[in-house]
């Protein structure tokens, strides 16, 4: 199937396809008029990407499950490598997550002070 039968399908974009084959984590052919061609299956293989990207992993994570991408992802039982990558982005997501929680608490605090100061000011 071409890259735009391919993307609906799969039920994204043909620029996500380029960009998954970029990454090494799909392939296709090239016709004589040089438009990709992608097997039936990849559909399975595009669809277990979008799935891993939602869950939180990144392209580079994706890779560890490479010998999977063809089958039921979701279902199949995970490798002590494949657990071991998602505990790694966790962690980098929970890290994320409390710095952004400082930031916020920071510029919360700063707005109350500026807010108080204000209001005293107008109150004078």
């Amino acid at each position: 199937m071409r890259i735009g039968e391919l993307a609906a399908a799969a039920g994204t974009t043909a620029r996500a396809l380029r960009h998954y084959e970029q990454a090494g984590l799909l392939s296709s052919t090239r016709a004589a008029n040089g438009y990709r061609h992608y097997a039936d299956s990849a559909v399975v293989r595009v669809r277990n990407i979008r799935y891993l990207l939602t869950a939180g992993l990144t392209l580079e994570d994706v890779r560890v499950f490479l010998p999977c991408l063809d089958g039921d992802v979701a279902a199949a039982r995970p490798s002590g490598r494949g657990l071991e990558v998602a505990r790694e982005r966790l962690a980098v997501l929970d890290a994320r997550l409390s710095a952004q929680a400082e930031i916020r608490d920071r510029l919360a605090g700063a707005l109350r002070q500026a807010e108080a100061a204000g209001v005293e000011r107008a109150g004078s």
